[in-house]
């Protein structure tokens, strides 16, 4: 499991290094799972997913298509959004 990541930096895509999330917008979620209010611009897309019983929507990498987690309506304020992403998915990397 990546270790937990607190300080100033870039999120990541561990498939193909695209800037995916930037720490201003981590929060914690008491889930246990990485958690942002929002992307960068042109980072991820979406899709439906039907795995479970109750329908989710999936995120993945915009340019590789990697799965990175899920988003909910239910994150804090500007954007109410929940991106639970799975911590393997990502890298962190550190402002200079």
């Amino acid at each position: 499991m990546a270790p937990v990541q607190h300080g100033r930096g870039v999120f990541t895509c561990a498939g193909c290094d695209l800037p995916l999330f930037q720490s201003k917008t981590k929060f914690d979620s008491g889930t246990g799972w990485p958690s942002f209010f929002a992307p960068m611009d042109d980072a991820v897309r979406t899709s439906n997913d039907y795995s479970l019983v109750i329908p989710r929507t999936e995120v993945h990498c915009r340019r590789c298509g990697g799965h990175l987690g899920h988003v909910f309506d239910d994150g804090p304020r500007p954007t109410g959004k929940r991106y639970c992403m799975n911590g393997v998915a990502l890298k962190f990397q550190p402002a200079a």
